[in-house]
């Protein structure tokens, strides 16, 4: 039999078209995670340190970024996600969002910066 390849994706930049950032030196350590958005949730404001993308298993996700831009992806779709750049996650839909995120990463590194601070009048 044979296998079936299909390439999803094949990226220099991130879905709003900043250029990636460089690796940095020293030992790699990739991160895979699943999550699991119900229907209307959002996660808070927030930015990665670290390159990451990742595909969406089911639902439709809104990336929302602070200064208004934003792109939803739909299930099937692959997406480089923005790096250094403050956004948000939103479930708009009807049934549930799996999304798998994979982290190009390095070991203690904080992927993932939280900003409680940041109140929006839509959240």
């Amino acid at each position: 039999m044979d296998i079936k390849t299909t390439e999803l994706l094949r990226a220099s930049q991130s879905w709003d078209g900043a250029a990636l950032p460089e690796y940095p030196a020293g030992k790699p350590e990739l991160i895979v995670k699943r999550l699991t958005f119900p229907a209307g949730a959002k996660t808070g404001w927030h930015h990665h340190t670290v390159i990451n993308y990742g595909i969406i298993q089911q639902g439709d996700l809104t990336i929302v970024c602070q200064d208004g831009s934003e792109k939803t992806f739909h299930e099937g779709e692959a997406m480089v996600e923005v790096i250094g750049t403050i956004h948000r996650g939103e479930n708009r839909g009807q049934k549930p969002v799996v999304l798998d995120m994979f982290y190009a990463s390095y070991p203690n590194a904080e992927i993932t910066i939280q900003h409680p601070e940041i109140i929006n009048e839509n959240s």
